[in-house]
């Protein structure tokens, strides 16, 4: 079994605000199946408004974020599933409750983790 993060930037959500309840129930509904499948592993959207921080490798706090990852926003799910086609398809049913693409990633297996 391998985790996979299937995700979109905010961007991506061009709904209407009348749309938005219908969304919110499917990608609720969605969530529900994935966690009665046991894949779901964690998920949610990031709160843009609580700046990032870093903290390096001397464990000193630092504001902001690396340049190359300070747009990183929007919504993320962790699933862990079978094959990267079982993937895809949980991405599928994300992306049709979303109403918006989304983009799958596979973790490297790491067996300490």
């Amino acid at each position: 079994m391998s985790k996979y993060l299937i995700s979109f930037p905010s961007s991506a959500m061009t709904v209407s605000e009348q749309e938005m309840p219908d969304v919110v129930a499917d990608s609720h509904a969605v969530v529900r199946d994935a966690r009665d499948a046991g894949v779901w592993v964690v998920g949610g959207g990031i709160d843009g408004s609580i700046p990032p921080v870093r903290v390096d490798g001397a464990g000193t706090v630092l504001e902001g974020t690396y340049p190359e990852t300070r747009r990183i926003e929007g919504g993320y799910a962790v699933l862990e599933v079978g094959t990267r086609d079982e993937a895809i398809e949980w991405a599928r049913r994300i992306a049709v409750a979303c109403r918006c693409a989304q983009e799958v990633r596979v973790f490297g297996d790491d067996p300490e983790s």
